[in-house]
């Protein structure tokens, strides 16, 4: 699509919508259609047969963020979850010790982001062996003894009514980092001081403040997909009802993902299909153990906003194959990770054109929300404006994240933005008297 009129970034127009030719207008950054590099500019884009516009939403006429979504499972039942606003996984750096168990901060966390009223919750990036981990103060499943602690975070996400998931993650050469938390240099903890040796796709290090990683070999490749196994196998004890794999922001999956960090000459890099091979092979493991009735997620980035990275279309292309094969049912489209000092059009809702690309590919192929529920990510912040990405077809469900800290209740005030009956407001029933 080409840019037809630049707009105030926070602006969202429409036509009067007719019955019969209903369109909906909104702003959002646009991707050029045959470019490897996201546009800068804003542009208005048409989508058409919606049947409702952002003056209803004004006016509180339409809440799909608060209807039920189903996300599909091999079984065909399906996981119903309660509303359309989910929190992404967010690193806290809070396990008190280096043992990778969820501590008191982690049910205060989730917690109350479950009470506040969002319908799946998800557990931050947990590693599936202990040199995944970006820092020594991760989360992790790689160990049984893990496993009470997790449980003890699901039965309270249950209580409250909403689903639970985890995300599963490896950090290969990002791993080994201080906490990104105020007072920590943004590099690897020297082996002295607790760090350990990481692995990627390539010797070297993967950013330049990093230290360098080690190629993985062919075991030691099979030892990672053995580790998202036995990870999976623990959240399912843990009676997680999701699991999220975690092919983002520059961490193993997309090491091998990005031609940006994987120069391998074996089957495992050049073209997508070597490159997307790990990625495959995890989900593909991850699918054989993760029970039929349990729906199975990705997170991945769209781009490396770099003309030189994993473009859009290559990412559309690996998901339709998994979704087509019946592995993966959610998929949460976020963007970056791998590049240091690229210009990135941050701004509210930044990346949803990204989970626009892969809803409309996916769509191409007869793949709709019956077969996997694509959710939108980055700076999504206020009700009317996740309304307006689901309203005008661009995802089927949208992830919160900072504005999630900010307000563990974002999902409470959200609905009650949007004109949700009282009564009917998500949230715990020892908050009623809440006026939001």
């Amino acid at each position: 699509m080409t840019p037809t009129a630049r707009v105030d970034r926070r602006s969202v127009v429409c036509p009067c919508i007719s019955r019969d030719a209903p369109i909906a207008v909104m702003m959002t950054r646009g991707i050029p259609a045959s470019s490897a590099a996201f546009r800068g500019s804003l542009y208005l884009q048409d989508r058409s047969g919606i049947g409702t516009c952002s003056r209803a939403l004004h006016h509180g006429m339409s809440h799909l963020l608060f209807t039920p979504v189903t996300l599909p499972t091999p079984d065909g039942h399906g996981l119903e979850v309660g509303n359309r606003a989910f929190v992404a996984p967010m690193c806290q750096y809070a396990v008190d010790d280096t043992d990778g168990v969820p501590t008191d901060w982690h049910l205060s966390h989730l917690g109350a982001l479950a009470a506040g009223g969002f319908g799946l919750v998800v557990a931050e990036a947990t590693a599936v062996e202990a040199r995944g981990r970006i820092s020594p103060r991760d989360l992790g499943l790689w160990d049984h003894d893990q496993i009470p602690a997790h449980a003890r975070l699901v039965d309270f996400i249950h209580g409250q009514g909403r689903a639970a998931g985890v995300q599963l993650a490896h950090a290969g050469g990002k791993a080994s980092t201080w906490p990104m938390l105020p007072g920590f240099p943004g590099t690897t903890v020297p082996a002295a001081e607790g760090g350990w040796q990481t692995v990627s796709a390539v010797d070297g290090p993967v950013l330049p403040d990093l230290d360098p990683a080690e190629e993985l070999t062919q075991e030691g490749i099979d030892r990672v997909v053995a580790s998202f196994v036995e990870a999976t196998r623990r959240a399912d004890a843990a009676d997680y009802d999701v699991v999220q794999i975690h092919a983002a922001h520059g961490y193993l999956i997309h090491q091998f993902l990005s031609p940006l960090t994987n120069t391998r000459t074996d089957g495992y890099g050049g073209e997508l299909a070597g490159r997307s091979r790990l990625l495959r092979e995890v989900v593909a493991a991850v699918r054989a153990v993760w029970p039929d009735s349990k729906p199975l997620g990705i997170r991945v980035s769209g781009t490396d906003w770099d003309e030189d990275g994993l473009q859009v279309e290559e990412v559309a292309s690996v998901l339709r194959d998994l979704v087509a094969a019946g592995q993966v049912s959610w998929i949460d489209v976020s963007s970056g990770g791998l590049t240091d000092g690229s210009t990135i059009p941050v701004g509210p809702g930044y990346q949803v054109p990204l989970a626009v690309a892969v809803t409309e590919a996916l769509a191409e192929e007869g793949l709709g929300e019956d077969a996997a529920v694509v959710s939108a990510v980055g700076l999504i912040e206020d009700a009317l404006q996740a309304e307006t990405v689901l309203a005008t077809g661009q995802a089927h469900a949208v992830s919160v994240g900072r504005a999630a800290l900010v307000n563990p209740h974002w999902a409470a005030k959200a609905a009650a933005d949007l004109r949700v009956p009282r009564s009917e407001l998500p949230r715990a029933p020892q908050f009623f008297r809440a006026r939001f």
